[in-house]
């Protein structure tokens, strides 16, 4: 059901959307800001400077309809001021919000959300919209995927919802057991569960699966494609072994060209069958076995017996300078405090990773997000340190540094206490100077913090009475606009201003 509030206000945010066909640059239409998920907002005023004055907008009244564990999504259509955010719930709903005042413009329920008592395991109750969703300018929708619940029983249905108003497009949702049934194969929707960012390639839409919390029933590793202007045509992809869920929230990672995963443990496998690895697919999701397209270390094997998953975070694309031009890598980070870097062009088969450093006393579980400083690669991702320079502290944000070269070199940059699990991002004023990692301690001190991209230097961190946030989730992520950061939680978004 439609529910409307602000007419006047939808009609100046909205309108453009209903006529123009593409979104300011700006515009904040996937996971961390990009299909790469470097998570690299360019934000060209917020300087070092500027990030000390961070304070929280107290008038901001951003209200949801229950738990948020997807990212929000900002649109702003090109030409225009007006910003609109977006969040999926755990309730299901779906809510357009203008972004300068948090009043509510449009709201979409999908459907009654999977009670915990109807599934074998789980850790999120009730369970809807738990991937964050992506934006497509060329058919202004939003692609959100939810599980329903109902007579029925469990159902993962995939929706694509208008941005002018919330309302479904022809020919969705596509229910995902039913479309993959069509096509000879099962798909269990009560033990599948999707927590992936979901992404758009070449006018398809690649939306990925794993299973829940405890690592119940007959469960896979899914990657389902989607093509927009025709929802019926289907393609898919699955781990041959049970398990290899793909759970990491930052979802599937693209160049452009090819889709990149990270799986998890598999169960009873004797020869390796797609668990504990990085996975390169192609567009059409065809099967490889060629070892260029896959990476797994030599111990998948005690990963999977200690449920120590590759696919905790997803893979990060890179690029140095090296003496034939730029390198480009693939850094996987795994449960067991590993750091891989791999060949993007040869991801090496079983053991052929290029580095492996142990760089996390700690399972590394959330988003990274990549960032370049004088001519080399810097990746920040929540996780003590291991191997921190003399002297820095060690509290749950590090800071991986790939030298340029071309014999690569992978060590630690620095440390920084930030308590709290939480996905880091970084904001930079063109794509590379002055670079501020931001990160949210979810679940810790719930607190906004920052530091100088180069060094660690602390920049700003809540610090009031009203700025310790409440309802955040682990893994939860923020957001940079021009103007704002915003911070997504249960019931609703926070807005700071710098």
């Amino acid at each position: 059901m439609i529910k409307t509030a602000a007419v006047l206000a939808l009609a100046i945010a909205l309108g453009a959307i209903g006529s123009a066909r593409a979104a300011d640059d700006r515009s904040i239409l996937t996971y961390h800001g990009a299909p790469d998920r470097s998570g690299n907002f360019v934000v060209p005023a917020l300087t070092a400077e500027r990030a000390r004055g961070t304070h929280l907008v107290n008038g901001f009244q951003a209200k949801l309809s229950g738990h948020l564990y997807a990212q929000p999504l900002f649109w702003r259509d090109a030409g225009t001021s007006a910003g609109v955010l977006f969040a999926a719930t755990e309730s299901n709903e779906v809510q357009a919000l203008d972004a300068a005042t948090g009043r509510q413009l449009w709201s979409r329920s999908l459907g009654p959300p999977v009670s915990r008592a109807a599934l074998r395991c789980g850790n999120i109750n009730p369970l809807g919209v738990t991937g964050t969703p992506v934006i497509d300018p060329a058919t202004q929708a939003i692609y959100v995927e939810a599980a329903v619940g109902g007579p029925q029983g469990v159902r993962h249905l995939v929706f694509a919802l208008a941005l002018k108003d919330g309302a479904p497009l022809p020919g969705w949702p596509v229910d995902t057991a039913e479309a993959l049934k069509q096509r000879g194969q099962t798909f269990n929707a009560r033990d599948q569960n999707e927590r992936g960012a979901l992404t758009i390639l070449d006018g398809r839409l690649y939306v990925p699966f794993g299973g829940h919390f405890g690592d119940c029933g007959d469960y896979h590793g899914w990657v389902m494609g989607i093509t927009l202007r025709d929802p019926r045509e289907i393609v898919a992809w699955k781990t041959p072994a049970r398990g290899g869920g793909i759970w990491a929230p930052g979802g599937i990672t693209t160049d452009g060209k090819s889709l990149y995963v990270a799986t998890g443990n598999t169960f009873g496998a004797s020869t390796w069958m797609g668990g504990e690895a990085v996975i390169r697919l192609s567009p059409d999701l065809r099967p490889s076995t060629d070892r260029r397209d896959f990476f797994t270390p030599e111990n998948w094997r005690a990963l999977d017996e200690r449920d120590a998953d590759l696919g905790g975070t997803n893979p990060v694309l890179v690029n140095t300078p090296g003496n034939s031009g730029h390198r480009t890598f693939v850094l996987a980070l795994g449960k067991d405090g590993h750091a891989y870097l791999l060949d993007r062009d040869n991801l090496g088969g079983i053991g052929g990773s290029l580095a492996n450093e142990t760089v996390s006393a700690q399972p590394i579980r959330t988003a990274p997000a990549a960032y370049p400083v004088a001519g080399a690669a810097f990746v920040a991702f929540q996780g003590t340190g291991s191997r921190c320079p003399a002297g820095q502290p060690n509290g749950e944000l590090t800071v991986l540094k790939i030298a340029g070269g071309d014999r690569p070199a992978l060590t630690t940059a620095w440390c920084a206490v930030a308590r709290g699990a939480g996905s880091p991002i970084v904001t930079t004023t063109d794509g590379h100077s002055e670079p501020i990692v931001w990160m949210v301690g979810a679940e810790g001190d719930n607190r906004l913090h920052a530091f100088k991209g180069e060094t660690g230097e602390p920049l700003f961190v809540g610090g009031g009475p009203n700025e310790a946030m409440a309802g955040l989730h682990h893994f939860q992520t923020l957001i940079a606009t021009d103007e704002r950061l915003y911070v997504g939680a249960d019931d609703r978004i926070y807005a700071f201003a710098f």
